[in-house]
């Protein structure tokens, strides 16, 4: 449906603005039933179709083709290769995402504008394109590539060790005695805060990022034989990590979800708002969702949600994981910008693969298959695996430590018995005790009903003598 129309029979026909001071609700999408869900919020909006929301695709083409005609008729090609490969290069991409733009599918979000979230999807494509074609080369081929992008990649970086002397209060340094926490507050820190703040607006759910959020600190315990970066105090993880950094982000983010979730939804066009206060605010509510849909996971309600929430902290623990990886088998220094940009881009595909995921495992009559952002989200965490797979199998392979492969086998064993007892034991005992209620209950009323028919019998029908005298009373009278 397009914005502006309204329900039922006497509407407005499809695609016409509603007219000014009428309020619409949002439509679901095509296919949808018409009914709202019960997690969703109501959205009124006076229907109007600007100039900003229009498709502009013809606008796009013919200013693409002034650009390739100009390189083409009145720029001299340079006659150095290696700059014409990447200029050819950043061209076709461009062009691939000039496409995309105009022309790929919407997505579930719609604000600050669609083709905000179709630049998007278009970047996760190549993305993956290049994931794959560096998984294709060489180790030595693959990191000395990544020159083309900075001549100052390719080189052996030495890993930092965060670990070392964890004293809080060093008596010895008469001078700063709280130096190793100085030490520590760099640029993560607010890095982490800002990072768990985005995730909880990802996921909606307090205890599904709190559960990540551990989870991840007993995976730096136990993969810091392979990578010294995990190698951290133990109140640099649980203080300033878990309570200060990733708690604090989950606080604020359950609290703008709070907000977001009693917000109201009530859009109109910037030209039908009379004061100049007005319209800056509806300029700031530009960048803010046109709907919210609150997420209920219910993950013990069954298996199929079960397994579906234990697949997203899996997905979020591994593109955590290949964030460090990657670094260490493609020499990446911490804070150089290609980090950077794939946290920006995480940032921006994470929320709409969540929603897409949601909807699939939510509402799947209108959604019968997985949302293609969401689906690029998994084949790109995945072929990040396996290019960190091919690229240093033997940091890899190194065996886990015997005391921490015993608790991550009690983990396992827990988590395995209580998904068995929870979807397949638990469901046979409830049968098997409904069943053997019912039949009590059966043979039950069945007693009861044969001891009241044998009662009324006896109280109904009167002795022998009596009838017998009853039907001599007539003949004798």
């Amino acid at each position: 449906m397009r914005r502006g129309e309204r329900r039922g029979a006497g509407g407005p026909r499809p695609g016409s603005p509603v007219p000014a001071g009428k309020a619409a609700l949002e439509e679901p999408p095509d296919g949808a039933p018409a009914g709202r869900r019960s997690t969703e919020s109501e959205v009124y909006d006076d229907g109007t179709n600007t100039f900003f929301w229009r498709a502009h695709t013809l606008t796009v083409l013919f200013i693409l083709t002034c650009v390739l005609g100009y390189v083409t008729l009145l720029e001299e090609t340079p006659q150095d290769t290696a700059y014409n490969t990447k200029r050819g290069i950043v061209a076709s991409i461009l062009v691939f995402l000039c496409f995309g733009v105009t022309q790929a599918k919407d997505g579930p979000f719609s604000r600050p504008h669609p083709a905000y979230w179709r630049f998007w999807l278009c970047v996760s494509v190549v993305y993956e394109l290049f994931l794959i074609f560096i998984l294709f080369q060489t180790v030595q081929d693959g990191r000395q590539f990544l020159k083309y992008v900075d001549p100052r990649l390719g080189v052996p970086l030495p890993e930092r060790d965060y670990g070392g002397n964890c004293l809080i209060y060093d008596a010895d340094n008469e001078t700063d005695p709280f130096h190793n926490v100085w030490d520590k507050l760099d640029g993560f820190v607010p890095a982490h805060f800002i990072g768990w703040y985005l995730k909880t607006l990802m996921i909606r759910d307090w205890w599904t990022c709190t559960i990540v959020s551990v989870m991840f600190e007993f995976l730096e315990y136990s993969l810091e034989h392979q990578l010294p970066n995990f190698s951290e105090c133990w109140w640099d993880h649980w203080i300033m990590d878990v309570l200060l950094c990733n708690g604090l982000g989950i606080y604020c983010g359950m609290k703008t979800l709070k907000w977001l979730s009693l917000k109201t939804y009530k859009w109109q066009g910037l030209w039908n708002i009379p004061t100049y206060k007005g319209k800056m605010k509806r300029i700031a509510f530009q960048f803010t969702p046109y709907s919210w849909v609150r997420f209920e996971w219910k993950p013990a309600s069954s298996l199929r949600r079960w397994l579906a929430v234990c697949g997203i902290i899996l997905v979020f623990l591994l593109a955590e994981l290949n964030t460090f990886y990657l670094k260490f088998v493609l020499w990446l220094p911490p804070e150089h910008s290609l980090v950077l940009l794939r946290l920006v881009f995480f940032v921006n595909v994470g929320g709409v693969a969540m929603r897409e995921i949601y909807d699939f495992m939510d509402d799947p009559k209108p959604h019968k298959k997985l949302g293609q952002q969401a689906w690029l989200v998994a084949a790109i965490t995945a072929t990040e695996l396996l290019i960190v797979v091919k690229y240093d199998p033997q940091t890899l392979t190194l065996s886990l430590p015997f005391y921490i492969a015993q608790c991550w086998t009690l983990g396992s064993v827990l988590v395995l018995t209580w998904t068995a007892w929870r979807f397949f034991l638990r469901d046979i005992t409830l049968r098997y005790k409904e069943t053997r209620r019912q039949k009590q209950q059966s043979s039950g009323d069945q007693g009861s009903t044969a001891h009241g028919d044998r009662h009324r019998s006896g109280r109904d029908s009167p002795p022998a003598p009596l009838e017998a005298e009853r039907e001599e009373a007539p003949a004798l009278n």
